[in-house]
């Protein structure tokens, strides 16, 4: 199954009897595209989940045609990524992680240089996922490609601030990771009472802060 959008090509895959998988460009597209959807959603959409570089689309068939609801992804023009609303989470952070030297070293900078570039960056949650309340934060502010460590920790604690890749993230509870560690949280970012039980929810903004009385 292949479709055009109204805003150019977009390839709509059936993914089970229930939902449809959009393959997007690039995370920006995904944002936009999840913004959109999400802003226009039909009675009978279930869910919308974004990932890396594809928004999942389920239905409840006995409220929408499976059909109908492709026509509708297919029509609806992905948001300008700058003009998706969220609100602004700033999060407490220690720049003690056990890597931070050594990711640093690695991208050939000063500790120094690094940990201003992670404080200066506007991420954006581009989606979550591996863990309840994880999410995957990008910034167009962010020039940096950051090895995953080549053997992943069994525990990393939770409020852990990582990089991998092009992004950053915080492990919300207690778990295993190959994130380079860069510092540490205080911040409750996975609460199930909460509503929502996930502070950082995909198209959200983050800042960091460095957290006072650090030096």
């Amino acid at each position: 199954m292949s479709t055009v959008a109204g805003d150019g090509a977009r390839r709509i895959l059936p993914s089970g009897e229930h939902a449809v998988l959009v393959e997007c460009a690039d995370a920006d597209e995904v944002l936009g595209l999840h913004a959109a959807l999400t802003a226009s959603r039909p009675d009978g959409v279930v869910d919308l989940v974004p990932a890396a570089r594809t928004v999942l689309v389920t239905v409840d068939p006995a409220r929408i045609a499976l059909e109908t609801a492709t026509s509708w992804i297919a029509h609806t023009a992905t948001a300008p990524i700058d003009a998706v609303a969220s609100e602004v989470v700033e999060l407490p952070a220690r720049y003690d992680g056990d890597d931070l030297t050594a990711a640093a070293t690695t991208l050939g900078i000063s500790v120094e240089e690094l940990v201003a570039a992670h404080l200066g960056a506007t991420w954006r949650v581009a989606f979550t996922g591996f863990a309840p309340g994880f999410g995957y934060l990008v910034s167009d502010d962010w020039p940096y490609d950051v090895p995953r460590l080549a053997n992943p920790r069994t525990r990393v604690p939770a409020g852990a601030i990582g990089l991998a890749g092009a992004y950053s993230g915080v492990y919300p509870r207690e778990s295993p990771g190959g994130w380079q560690l860069i510092g540490t949280t205080d911040a409750e970012l996975w609460n199930p009472a909460a509503d929502p039980p996930a502070r950082l929810v995909p198209g959200g903004t983050v800042r960091f802060v460095r957290q006072e009385g650090e030096s």
